[in-house]
């Protein structure tokens, strides 16, 4: 279970970090026409960063043995 958790977690911290610090939704989202929801981003994916990285720590802390 911990391996699987850590494979969520780091998978979904990898997209939440790639989708905040490059362009790459902003610009696939003013290409489908979305483009306003651009300001919309951070309220989603900083607190979704966060929670990828919180998954992480806590299926590293469960595979660490006692």
């Amino acid at each position: 279970m911990s391996n699987t958790l850590l494979k969520v977690g780091l998978i979904g911290a990898a997209i939440a970090a790639l989708c905040c610090f490059t362009p790459i939704l902003v610009i696939l989202l003013g290409i489908v026409g979305l483009s306003a929801l651009v300001g919309m981003l951070d309220y989603v994916l900083l607190p979704a960063l966060i929670i990828f990285a919180g998954i992480v720590v806590f299926a590293l802390l469960r595979r660490r043995p006692s």
